[in-house]
């Protein structure tokens, strides 16, 4: 009895402990946010307050309209959300074809295929940034939206490949026969039945596609020089004076580019578990 006590109490220590640890690293992430909001929050005159209170004395809201006054916030929220949704749209499709392709047949160069797309991820944007722009220029996409929604596509490809032809291996081949059986062919049976069941994986690589192109600043830079193409990287820094920044409505702008991928992520949350999981482990 006496150790069976001592064993509920060591596993009633352990999750008390395990909670501890949680709300520690959750409260050290959680605050940088809420610093920004704090110092959205504050008038001109007290940007610099090194009061901890959340909600300022005197909040306001003027950051948050200036942001749109002052810059051409709203256009710079209009270009991303175009390049970040088309990147997107475009690489799922893309990547659920070739996910399906390598997960279902057997062709020449698969395995190698496979590896290929693998090593391509161990390279960063920035070490073939000069000759995706140099192909740029050659066919005269620099400076436009479409050539940098190609370049976002073609980093975003190969990881999303993997995820979706891993989620493809975990869906019984059995299904997609049985559609056969009925008379189905090879592109109703991938349409009623595959891509259904791989939502999931699909919504997952659509967020990744998404925050990557939304996020994304060095390509940017160098590929977009028209200050009516300039996305919220670009625009952010812009903000960002060479003497003095308004870091006022610096923090409100940054705040309010974040509601767009949080809106995203809360809309796709229940498939995300499924996405990172599943696709894991062939059944």
């Amino acid at each position: 009895m006496r150790s069976e006590r001592f064993e509920k109490g060591d596993s009633v220590l352990k999750i008390i402990l395990i909670y501890i640890t949680l709300g520690i690293f959750c409260a050290i992430s959680v605050y940088p946010v809420l610093n920004i909001l704090s110092i959205s929050l504050r008038p001109a005159s007290t940007v610099f307050s090194t009061s901890l209170k959340i909600i300022p004395d005197n909040a306001t809201f003027d950051n948050y309209i200036n942001a749109f006054l002052k810059y051409d916030l709203s256009k710079w929220l209009l270009n991303s959300l175009i390049i970040s949704s088309l990147s997107a749209f475009f690489g799922v499709i893309l990547s659920v074809t070739a996910g399906y392709a390598f997960s279902r047949f057997e062709f020449l160069g698969k395995k190698v295929g496979l590896s290929m797309l693998l090593v391509t991820q161990m390279f960063p944007a920035t070490m073939t940034l000069l000759p995706l722009y140099i192909m740029l220029i050659h066919y005269r996409l620099s400076n436009s939206f479409l050539g940098l929604v190609i370049v976002y596509i073609s980093t975003t490809i190969p990881f999303n490949i993997w995820i979706l032809k891993g989620y493809f291996d975990t869906i019984p081949k059995s299904l997609e026969e049985s559609a056969y059986v009925d008379g189905a062919n090879i592109t109703i049976s991938f349409y009623k039945i595959t891509l259904p069941l791989a939502a999931p994986a699909i919504a997952l690589s659509a967020l990744f596609s998404f925050m990557g192109a939304w996020s994304e600043y060095i390509v940017a830079r160098v590929i977009i020089t028209a200050s009516d193409k300039l996305t919220l990287p670009i625009g952010l820094t812009n903000m960002m004076g060479q003497f003095t920044t308004d870091w006022g409505i610096y923090s409100a702008a940054a705040l309010i580019t974040a509601v767009p991928v949080m809106i995203i992520f809360i809309c796709l949350s229940k498939y995300l578990v499924g996405g990172l999981t599943l696709g894991s482990v062939k059944g």
